[in-house]
């Protein structure tokens, strides 16, 4: 079956082959870190290969604490490689973890951190915590889902995000109108912040991107969830079609503007800051942007709530390989990354991902950044509402079949309650082979 799920990743059966082979070897025991440390002799320079998938202005910031790293000692060199999308570093893994031409570190889109958890490739973090005086609860709780596996912390959280509301407070502000809080009030405030000029609409009340992101957090905030609790098999039924029900009905009405397929984020974007809408669900990623371009009084908000609070989260962690032959100098820069304010809290004030540690998010650099910026506090907090989407080898697979059918439903008006079981169906055959 982990064949299977691997060649269905992308990985080809001489990759399995070493995958399993990779797997037999690389341990996993309390002793990792010892049997791969990797330490150059004195007076030389240890050389780590890191991946990551930062483009723009995000990448710049990797280069900039990569450089801050390298200069702030002599005894090992980080390398920075971007390697394209998140899907495009995971493919390359695939291709370069059986050849033995991995790198020590990755980047991985945390929906992918499962699968390569499953086939053993990934290097357990437990023993280099604990030699640092830390644990799993250095770490902010509503990101540590579904990244230990068997006893294993296989990765650990760095550029993490989430999805919230972003509101035009301006516009709101204009016709009387709140922040809305739950989906009742969602869909008023949405309706009423409509404006048409004829048979052409000039603003719509709200538009969200083109994920699984929403639909999952309504369906859990309904009661459902998206896995069951052991991941095999689906957690939802009538909480799927109460969701797309709501999403429907603002879209009929004319209140909701569904964006196309590609360059979402993009699209969704230039429309909230340009007036074409007045409210977008959006990564909480998009903070910075926004409030650097934004003219009028922008503000945030916890996702509006169904019959209860909940929000997924998205972005990536960082993993060591299991293979690495240089896993103290690796983790020297991990510890570097997590504990030095020119590290990890330097690229989360520079990128505004949210901070994946209490002690950045406390510091008085934090403290002073979320007085001035509300914005970027309320992301954080509503950390304490995230869930867990991914507790399953398959996520990547199957959020693929759940995204064929958010196009069904959204862009083909298919029947909700049809295209829902037939979902189900097909991932739950994923699921139980």
């Amino acid at each position: 079956m982990k064949t299977q799920r691997l060649l269905r990743a992308g990985i080809g059966i001489a990759a399995v082959t070493s995958l399993t082979l990779l797997a037999g070897c690389s341990g996993g025991d309390d002793s990792a870190a010892d049997s791969n440390s990797g330490v150059a002799p004195e007076g030389e320079t240890t050389t780590i290969q890191f991946w990551h998938s930062m483009s723009g202005t995000n990448g710049e910031s990797i280069d900039a604490v990569v450089e801050s790293f390298n200069a702030s000692q002599d005894e090992v060199e980080v390398v920075a490689t971007f390697q394209g999308s998140y899907p495009e570093t995971l493919t390359k893994l695939q291709q370069s973890i059986p050849a033995g031409t991995g790198p020590d570190i990755s980047m991985i889109e945390r929906a992918f951190v499962p699968l390569l958890a499953e086939a053993k490739v990934l290097a357990d973090l437990n023993p280099f915590l604990e030699s640092s005086d830390m644990s799993e609860d250095s770490f902010v709780e509503g990101l540590m889902g579904n990244i230990t596996f068997d006893g294993e912390l296989n990765a650990i959280p760095f550029n993490r995000s989430s999805p919230m509301l972003h509101v035009n407070k301006t516009a709101l502000d204009e016709l009387g109108l709140e922040v809305p809080t739950t989906w009742e009030e969602t869909e008023a405030v949405a309706n009423a912040l409509v404006v048409k000029n004829g048979n052409e609409t000039s603003r719509y009340g709200l538009t969200m991107n083109y994920e699984s992101w929403w639909p999952i957090s309504l369906i859990v905030q309904q009661g459902g969830s998206f896995f069951n609790e052991d991941g095999t098999a689906i957690g939802f039924d009538e909480e799927g079609v109460e969701a797309f029900e709501f999403i429907k009905r603002m879209q009929d009405s004319g209140a909701l503007y569904y964006p196309p397929t590609t360059d979402s984020g993009n699209v969704v974007g230039q429309m909230f800051l340009g007036g074409q809408v007045a409210m977008v669900v959006n990564s909480s990623g998009s903070i910075g942007g926004y409030l650097q371009n934004a003219t009028f009084d922008y503000q945030t908000a916890f996702l509006p709530e169904g019959e209860r609070a909940a929000a997924p989260t998205g972005g990536a962690n960082l993993v060591m390989l299991a293979d690495s032959d240089k896993q103290d100098p690796a983790w020297a820069f991990l510890e570097w990354l997590i504990n030095d304010p020119e590290g990890g809290q330097r690229f989360i004030k520079d990128t505004g991902y949210v901070p994946f540690t209490p002690a950045i998010a406390e510091s008085e650099e934090f403290v002073e950044l979320f007085e001035a910026e509300p914005q970027r506090k309320v992301a954080y907090d509503q950390l304490a509402n995230s869930i867990d989407t991914n507790n399953s080898p398959h996520f990547a697979e199957i959020d693929q079949e759940f995204l064929k059918t958010i196009q069904a439903i959204m862009y083909d008006d298919a029947d909700i309650e049809t295209s829902l079981d037939a979902f189900i169906e097909r991932a739950n055959a994923i699921l139980a082979d």
